[in-house]
Parts: structure tokens; C-alpha cells; sequence
């Protein structure tokens, strides 16, 4: 029986998962509202499978793949999504993700994709696997991919509204290091007003509007 973490961050909609994968033989160990506690639940209970949302608070779904890619590199990364344009699909890729299910497709595409990722298989939605295969990971410029993990994260509270001093709190640093990484990713994205860091943020679908 595969053991499954679940990151979403609307209770009801966790609850509906829950017990889709119950009753389809799947054990599940352990709920998160958002990545930051998806990441911290992995590093104590080494799931199987981590199903993640790619529109969480804090820490989204992601971002939150790339650090469960390095903490827990034996756990098998599914994305359950409502959203299908190229730039999330391809980017959640490029992070890790083995699945990518669309919310619309149905609770049995999304059994099916946990199967098919335990096998070691890649799974993508039938909505969205023509997209990708015509998509050219290799030929895409994107301005975002230099910034770091951290600085992603940095972006997204910053996006959210927290003041400088709650980025600190909620990463674990120092305040002089939050406004570094603030500084960086500013200097980085040639972006030099927090308005316009919102807006970039909501652009590339960090957060969501």
C-alpha cells in the first residue's frame, strides 16, 4: 500500500481527496495546507507519493517540489491543479513533478496517475499531454530562472503582502538576509518598486490574483 502525502490548502477539498484515495487502496498519512508544512511532514514520514496543489499560501506547489526533490528524493511528486496553461505545466517539470493532473479530468485520472509515478512512470492529464509534447523545454527563455529556490519563496511572500520582518519569520533567517534576498531578486528581475514585483509574481503564476 503506497503511503501518500496530501498538500492542498481548502479543508473540504483535502477531505473529498482523502477519502478518493482510501477507498482506492492508498494510505494517507498526512494532510498540508501549504508547502512549507508539506516539506516539513515529508522530512519526518518519507511518503511514497506527495500530492501537492500548485496555488498554496506560503509556499506554493512548485517551489515546494523542488525542496521535496532535495529533502526527500525517494517520494514521487503529483501536482493535482486546476490550471493547465503551458507556463505552469512546463514549470512544475522542470521542478520535478512526475504527475500533472487536472482537477476537471476526474478522481480516476488522478488513481491513475499515482499507479502509473509508483511504477516510475511519468503521467500527464490527457487535457494536457498534446501541449507539452509540442512545448520545447529546450527552446524556452524564461527571466525567472535565475532566480534561486530562495529567492522564489522571497517572492511569493513578498507577493502575499508580508512585511520583510514576517518573510524572516516565516523562512527562518535574519531580517538583514530577508531584505538581501528582497534586494537580489529586485536587481535580478530589473524590477525596483513591490507593485510591479506583484504583478510579475501573479504574471508567471507564483500567486495567484
Amino acid at each position: 500500500m503506497a503511503r501518500v502525502l496530501l498538500a492542498e490548502d481548502e479543508r473540504l477539498v483535502r477531505q473529498g481527496i482523502r477519502a478518493l484515495l482510501e477507498k482506492a487502496g492508498f494510505e494517507v498519512v498526512a494532510e498540508a495546507s501549504d508547502g512549507r508544512e508539506a516539506i516539513r511532514l515529508a522530512e519526518q514520514l518519507r511518503p511514497d507519493i506527495a500530492i501537492l496543489d500548485l496555488a498554496m499560501p506560503n509556499m506554493n506547489g512548485a517551489t515546494a517540489a523542488l525542496e521535496l526533490g532535495r529533502v526527500t528524493p525517494g517520494t514521487h511528486l503529483v501536482v493535482l491543479t486546476a490550471h493547465s496553461d503551458e507556463e505552469q505545466v512546463l514549470a512544475a517539470l522542470e521542478a520535478g513533478i512526475q504527475g500533472y493532473v487536472l482537477k476537471s479530468e476526474g478522481t480516476a485520472d488522478l488513481v491513475r496517475a499515482l499507479h502509473e509515478v509508483v511504477r516510475g512512470h511519468t503521467y500527464l492529464s490527457p487535457g494536457i499531454s498534446r501541449m507539452v509534447v509540442s512545448a520545447s523545454l529546450g527552446r524556452r527563455s524564461r527571466s525567472d530562472d535565475a532566480l534561486t529556490p530562495r529567492e522564489r519563496e522571497v517572492l511569493q511572500l513578498i507577493a502575499e503582502g508580508k512585511a520583510t520582518k514576517e518573510v524572516a519569520q516565516l523562512l527562518g533567517i535574519s531580517v538583514k538576509t530577508a531584505e538581501f534576498h528582497r534586494s537580489r531578486l529586485m536587481g535580478k528581475l530589473g524590477i525596483h518598486e513591490t507593485a510591479s514585483l506583484v504583478r510579475y509574481a501573479i504574471r508567471k503564476r507564483i500567486v495567484q490574483p
